[in-house]
């Protein structure tokens, strides 16, 4: 019975459509089970000062875990993996492992241990807003999340080589466990031992994130064990490769610790009314960009090292087509159905229409940077398979920077312009509504994010080369049928109502859920009408059945 579970877990998945489409499932998997945490604590706590608490206190642990997790993360290790694996010689490989581990390990105890007892230090920084019981809630509950950084980087270490031998089942299904972590901690920890118990269900989560990638790591004949024999150079080449990187996601992870910092300073409750609507905004994120993104990454690196230039530009092109053509009809049925979905997900307890209002609101604005971020994640893989780091570096840089100075301006204009005050809260819908001066921070968000994302179109497209035409065909196609759905969506809205109960959340899913439905099937006759590429290799897709996908050569594997 262990031999067939093993077996399962071992498959070997190739194409990008079979591997995107199982990262996928597995994502909307994960991401249902963060709809429900996200349920269980609106529906405790509401848009809350005790969830402002909750959530910044993972702003400290996250930026550890990208600035030095990164250093063993897939898009650094997995490239050297490739170049050392052969099946009938582990050896290479498993000195390698050796090697980082030993260093992870060492580095991130120590810096823990240090940022353990500088915690309390950082608090006019990260929440200036917060009172002295409130801010040593935030410092016991950041102490607690401090496990996860640990946790969740080795379990990525552990991810690169599983990957790279094209185990992508086990790398889709710890997220899953991160989620059923968490959802522990809030059913049965809290009770007991208050927020405190809500950190201890994000350690659990993260343990079991780890855990899941040790069977496989095993079976697969490599072993976890330090080293005491470090090759200096090759770990050099590893660290060097990773700073850009690192310094990319650091500079994300400091621009929402600043939007933090000024949520903080506002009504009680907008650091969870922000956070509330960045998680929704994520998943059609992390369903349809990053798992096409992490599925083209290995192919990506062969061509690219193979010197298989105009096939890289098409792998590329490929994913891109595939990300705007799923991503555009998604974030229009967001924006127009924004409050039924937050009604239906959200609205459960403590979470009253004002806090619907205000979630609705930033979840329309965080959607219009949806396709943009599903691009960039793309274009920066892109550029890490070319063995090009520092050029993402500059360009997230930038964008930083600029998402922080438009949402210090606009925090500016709002406290201090009643002009521009009055326009942008009947412009967002929120003229009544207690604590609107949050949506600042969205609208900077995604304005910082569309820049980047068209930044680093033309700038791929002139270090690689033009892409193909479909793009531009997809993008037309895709936006116009897109319009049509938002638009049936929207009229089916309003002639549902005298037909549906829309005081009951069945009645309200039933409203969204019908007009939605209604809207794609709309969408996909339009995109059938002329013709679509992508439906037609959606088809294929699910004909292969990726699932039964015929393991690859293990003398050759198509990496």
């Amino acid at each position: 019975m262990v031999k067939r579970v093993l077996s399962w877990f071992n498959r070997e998945i190739d194409g990008l459509h079979e591997v995107a489409i199982l990262l996928a499932l597995s994502s909307f998997a994960s991401q249902l089970l963060s709809i429900v945490r996200d349920r269980l604590l609106a529906s405790t706590f509401g848009a809350s000062h005790s969830l402002d608490i909750y959530y910044s206190a993972f702003r400290l642990p996250d930026l550890i875990y990208v600035s030095i997790g990164s250093f063993v993360s897939i898009s650094v290790i997995i490239p050297l993996v490739i170049k050392k694996y052969r099946p009938d010689d582990l050896a290479p490989v498993q000195i390698f492992l050796e090697g980082i581990l030993t260093i992870f390990c060492a580095v991130m105890v120590v810096v823990s241990a240090i940022v353990y007892l500088i915690i309390p230090l950082f608090n006019s920084i990260i929440v200036p807003g917060f009172d002295p019981s409130s801010v040593d809630q935030w410092v016991l509950l950041s102490r607690i999340i401090l496990f996860s950084p640990f946790l969740l980087g080795l379990s990525n270490l552990l991810g690169s080589f599983t990957q790279s031998l094209k185990k992508f089942l086990v790398y889709a299904l710890a997220p899953v466990l991160y989620n059923v972590g968490i959802i522990i901690g809030i059913v049965f920890f809290y009770p007991k031992f208050g927020l405190a118990g809500l950190a201890w269900g994000v350690a659990i989560g993260a343990a079991m994130h780890f855990g899941i990638q040790l069977p496989i790591i095993y079976s697969s004949g490599l072993r976890l064990r330090f080293s005491r024999h470090l090759n200096w150079l090759e770990l050099k080449q590893v660290i060097l490769t990773s700073l850009p990187r690192t310094l990319t996601l650091s500079s994300s992870q400091l621009v929402i610790i600043v939007l933090m910092a000024f949520a903080s300073l506002m009504a009680e409750g907008s650091i969870a009314v922000f956070n509330f609507a960045y998680n929704l905004q994520s998943i059609p994120l992390a369903i349809i960009g990053m798992s096409y993104s992490v599925a083209a990454f290995p192919t990506l690196v062969k061509l690219f090292s193979s010197g298989e230039r105009p096939e890289f530009i098409g792998y590329i092109s490929r994913a891109l087509v595939n990300i705007i053509f799923w991503s555009i009809p998604v974030v229009v049925l967001l924006i127009v159905l924004r409050a039924q979905i937050v009604r239906v997900i959200l609205g459960a307890g403590h979470f009253n229409w004002s806090d619907t209002r205000l979630t609705a609101a930033a979840l329309a604005l965080f959607s219009i940077s949806a396709i943009a971020q599903g691009l960039v994640l793309l274009f920066v893989r892109g550029y890490y398979a070319g063995g090009l780091t520092k050029k993402p570096l500059l360009i997230n840089l930038f964008s930083s920077v600029l998402i922080i100075a438009l949402a210090a301006i606009a925090y500016y204009l709002l406290s201090g312009w009643p002009i521009f005050q009055d326009f942008f809260f009947r412009l967002t819908r929120v003229t009544d509504v207690t604590g609107a001066s949050v949506l600042i921070l969205p609208l900077a968000f995604t304005i910082g994010s569309l820049v980047n994302a068209l930044i680093f179109w033309f700038t791929f497209e002139r270090d690689f080369g033009r892409f193909a035409s479909p793009v531009r065909v997809t993008l037309w196609q895709s936006i116009s049928g897109s319009l049509i759905a938002g638009i049936v969506a929207y009229c089916g809205l309003g002639l549902l109502v005298p037909w549906l109960d829309t005081r009951t959340v069945s009645g309200i899913f039933l409203q969204g859920f019908i007009a939605g439905m209604v809207g794609l099937i709309f969408n996909f006759i339009w995109l059938k009408s002329l013709g679509n590429e992508e439906l037609l290799s959606l088809e294929k897709a699910f004909r292969h059945r990726f699932w039964k996908t015929k393991p690859i050569s293990s003398e050759m594997p198509e990496l």
